[in-house]
């Protein structure tokens, strides 16, 4: 579990960097190819090492479609529609997600691992093959190339503008909340009162498909009141989220749990948008970077709060993620030029409508 997210740090801003130089279309189905063909892979893997490294490998080409697709849609799509367009593609993430669960426990149920891994296999290859089909290309490939010689040192620069190093600090702390909820909340159920099995823990899940219909909403009001005001908002639903999870009742849990995924999709979105705007120049690199930033979150969300579970339990879990939470709204807040956003018109004016 732990190599892809490992790969994702290491790639994401070099990938983003290649988008930057090269045009983002060819890197982004160019990497969609590569997952698929990864997958069809682990299902010739003789042993964990050999999963372990083919695992990586996809690590390695996610950056391609995640972080180099958010960067083609502000590139492609008018300001006053970006955040429409960025709830929308994080919403199929989410459902992509799902639906790759449900068909792989399906699928090794009744044929066996391997056969679940050639099904989500050959289910990436299809959706590359539309992508590839489908795609536009750039709209504006000099401007995607423009301004910089492929040796200047875009990574450093992109690390001195403090609106993105804000925006990396807020991706870190949305993933650290999510991995540490369903992470953790898994222990808390399964023992007493509630007593879930690993079947009954397996489609909490399901939940996710409340972020896919609620985060393509949000996208209108992120571009109507803004990345700070939407992120407030999010963090608010988390926090309520995270302490309806202390309740001794599985359908208030359930509750909980659906508002703290909405949580993370919302903030999400909120961060990409703004993340784009931030980054006049090198948008792939910096959203390369954010990528990383919210990788790493992800890994200490699983690991941080084993420390607090050993000394108080789940609800010693709530308390740290609600403070991340709590923090994350108040370094958007203060963090975040409000007036950003309305360079984002001057900056995009001109960008092809969909």
């Amino acid at each position: 579990m732990t190599a892809p997210t490992i790969a994702v740090a290491l790639a994401a801003p070099v990938m983003g960097r290649i988008a930057d130089a090269r045009g983002r279309r060819g890197v982004i189905v160019l990497s969609a190819f590569g997952l698929g063909a990864a997958m069809l892979l682990l299902a010739t893997a003789g042993g964990l090492r050999q999963v372990v490294a083919w695992r990586f490998v996809q690590g390695l080409m996610m950056p391609g479609t995640f972080a180099v697709t958010l960067a083609f849609i502000h590139d492609q799509w008018p300001a006053d529609r970006v955040g429409r367009a960025t709830a929308a593609y994080v919403a199929g993430t989410v459902l992509g997600g799902f639906v790759g669960r449900a068909v792989a426990g399906i699928v090794a149920f009744f044929a066996g691992w391997r056969a679940a891994f050639v099904a989500l296999g050959i289910i990436d290859l299809l959706c590359s093959a539309g992508v590839w089909r489908w795609l536009p290309h750039d709209s504006h490939p000099k401007e995607v190339r423009r301004g910089r010689s492929p040796h200047d040192p875009s990574t450093t620069s992109v690390l001195r503008n403090r609106e993105l190093l804000v925006t990396c600090v807020v991706g870190f702390c949305v993933l650290f909340a999510q991995v540490a909820t369903f992470t953790y909340i898994t222990f808390y159920l399964a023992a007493p009162p509630f007593e879930l099995t690993s079947a009954e823990l397996g489609w909490l899940f399901s939940v996710y498909l409340v972020g896919v219909a609620v985060t393509p909403l949000s996208g209108r009001w992120i571009d109507a009141r803004g990345p700070r005001v939407m992120l407030a908002i999010a963090m608010t639903l988390g926090v309520a989220g995270a302490l309806l999870t202390l309740v001794h009742g599985i359908a208030i849990v359930i509750a909980g749990l659906a508002l703290s995924c909405t949580s993370v999709f919302i903030a999400q979105a909120t961060a990409s948008t703004h993340l784009g705007t931030a980054a006049a120049h090198d948008r792939g690199t910096a959203i390369g970077v954010y990528a990383s930033c919210y990788y790493v979150g992800g890994t200490c969300g699983g690991a941080v709060p084993a420390l607090l579970w050993r000394v108080g339990g789940w609800p010693a879990c709530v308390g740290l993620i609600v403070s991340v939470q709590c923090a994350t709204a108040v370094i958007g807040l203060a963090g975040w030029n409000r007036r950003l956003s309305s360079r984002r018109h001057d900056d995009d004016e001109g960008h092809k409508v969909f």
